[in-house]
């Protein structure tokens, strides 16, 4: 994963004391992997969006839920099932967990009410007319419910 430096925007940091705290344990992380690991940024409020690579993801996931616990069920704390078990199963490195608590972070619940693992689509594609839903002559919506 590298820097983009095409894509870097003025960026106003986040004013909610929990997404600063997510900024610092991505930093953190990063400087402990002595690579960019883990990429983020914001939704339109305090809402982090995390970036990493499959190799990643459950380290990533561990290290957030380490920090961010749930305050109830597990299964209403991360919508995917499969990737639940795997990041309560992974263990997080000492050191890892030693460079991260310098952000100043305690673990503290109730923080995050819940957290969703996705993955990228498919990319661009190529729909038949059947399947599409803009006239290609006009370029307008012909969608009917």
């Amino acid at each position: 994963m590298l820097e983009s430096p095409s894509l870097r925007m003025p960026f106003q940091f986040p004013s909610c004391d929990r997404a600063r705290m997510v900024v610092r344990i991505v930093h953190a992380y990063n400087a402990w992997a002595g690579e960019i690991r883990a990429a983020y940024t914001f939704d339109a409020g305090p809402n982090a969006v995390l970036y990493t690579l499959d190799q990643y993801v459950v380290e990533v996931g561990a290290l957030m839920k380490h920090y961010f616990p749930e305050t109830g069920a597990l299964s209403d704390y991360i919508n995917n099932a499969e990737y639940t078990e795997k990041v309560q199963k992974f263990s997080l490195s000492p050191e890892l967990l030693e460079a991260t608590d310098k952000t100043g972070r305690v673990p503290a619940s109730g923080d995050v009410k819940q957290f969703y693992y996705t993955k990228s689509g498919p990319g661009p594609q190529t729909l038949s007319m059947e399947e599409s839903n803009l006239d290609p002559k006009t370029g307008l919506n012909t969608y009917q419910p």
